[in-house]
């Protein structure tokens, strides 16, 4: 039997509330042998009281060793295993902008980025201009043409845009042109299959128009895609869990993967208070509540050490408005790690925190990587936390005779 299938198995409904709180990036490395990881560092008063009275445990977003995208992350914590469900970034980010992908459409996550006079990416997010300035940029790339193929360019956020390409034929199987360096070239857009040729020739003149056109450009002279992909199908959290499940996120990416699982998005957020005060504001509408907070992940990219610290005792002072609400079940965990000793995503286990009445406290007084390996939960697969959430929210019946 899979685990979707118990699931619906097993559901019951009451009036329980569960809280998911992911910190994007949360895991971290300590800068230096035998120092301290950006949570171990941070103050966090709160996360350590809610450490002590409920249960921790290390998540592992896909597989050991594995790095995963924002996009498995997510799906992992949501209860759909990231190898069978695949969603494409550029998927995530069309659905969250509000774009309704059609059975014709391929979506590609953009960003913009700095080329030096050799061509060579030098500023791979482009200085994270401003939204304003990147929608005014996105404009002048609505004179791009393609034959046989309809094209959206939206902006997203900050540096980040979408491309979508409507028509026959196409394929998501096309390779991202994100080498993910400073010092190099944009990579060719190259066919992952036969089938793709077509999208990858659409893609290139795509990249020489926008190129052309961005020439003058300060900052936002070059760009680079990845992620692409069709509309996926998955099954819904109220046809999988029986919930009313709400998403408070700010950034469209996030959004996108959120309403994909059929979550509703609720309230326009701009901030970790705003987002809360939305919290507050539907508390009586919803079963299940998922909020974003993407800046520890961003500082982690930004190689920003004393940033993130700050990003995650900033989370930490949040917590008691949450508690206030009296959620049955609250979590806080991450999508993945974000080391700022990387400047990017990694494979290692994410810090996870359950709190809950029915917790079995496991003698831990402080949230942080080397004391969540330590945990009651153990060292275990993201897709099963909904299962634990579940359970905590006393909305299993039993399985068997």
């Amino acid at each position: 039997m899979q685990q979707h299938e118990l699931v619906r198995e097993l559901t019951e409904k009451n009036q329980t509330k569960i809280v998911l709180l992911v910190a994007d990036g949360l895991g971290g490395l300590p800068m230096q042998s035998g120092g301290r990881t950006e949570l171990e560092t941070a103050s966090t008063p709160n996360l350590d009281r809610l450490a002590a009275l409920g249960t921790s445990g290390s998540s592992i977003p896909v597989l050991p060793g594995i790095t995963p995208g924002s996009g498995p992350g997510h799906l992992g914590l949501f209860g759909y295993d990231p190898l069978e469900f695949k969603i494409g970034r550029g998927a995530l980010e069309a659905t969250g902008i509000g774009f309704e992908l059609g059975p014709d459409d391929i979506a590609i996550r953009g960003n913009f980025c700095t080329l030096d006079s050799s061509g060579l990416i030098v500023d791979r997010r482009a200085g994270r201009i401003p939204s304003e300035e990147s929608c005014r940029v996105v404009e002048r790339l609505q004179g791009v043409r393609i034959e046989g193929v309809e094209t959206f360019v939206k902006p997203v956020k900050e540096h980040r845009f979408v491309v979508v390409f409507r028509g026959k034929g196409l394929s998501g199987a096309v390779a991202d042109t994100d080498p993910q360096a400073i010092g190099v070239a944009p990579l060719e857009a190259v066919a992952l299959t036969p089938a793709a040729q077509h999208t990858a020739a659409v893609t290139q003149s795509f990249v020489r128009q926008a190129r052309a056109i961005l020439a003058d450009e300060q900052k936002a002279n070059g760009l680079v895609l990845r992620g692409f992909a069709a509309k996926p199908q998955l099954p819904s959290y109220q046809d999988l869990y029986g919930l009313r499940a709400a998403a408070i996120a700010v950034y469209p990416m996030y959004k996108g993967l959120a309403r994909l699982v059929g979550m509703t998005l609720v309230g326009n957020a701009h901030t970790l208070d705003e987002q809360i005060d939305t919290l507050a504001h539907c508390w009586n509408d919803y079963d299940f509540f998922f909020l974003h907070f993407k800046y520890t992940d961003s500082t982690g990219e930004d190689g920003d050490f004393p940033g993130k610290v700050k990003r995650i005792e900033e989370l930490d002072r949040a917590l008691p408005r949450i508690e206030k609400l009296g959620p049955d079940v609250l979590i806080v965990t991450g999508d993945h790690s974000t080391p700022s000793r990387l400047k990017n995503h990694s494979w290692h286990p994410v810090p996870t925190l359950l709190f809950s009445s029915t917790c079995r406290p496991d003698g831990l007084n402080k949230f942080s990587e080397r004391e969540c390996l330590r945990g009651g939960l153990g060292i275990f697969q993201a897709k099963h936390l909904m299962l634990l959430a579940m359970a905590h929210a006393l909305r299993f019946g039993k399985y068997g005779a």
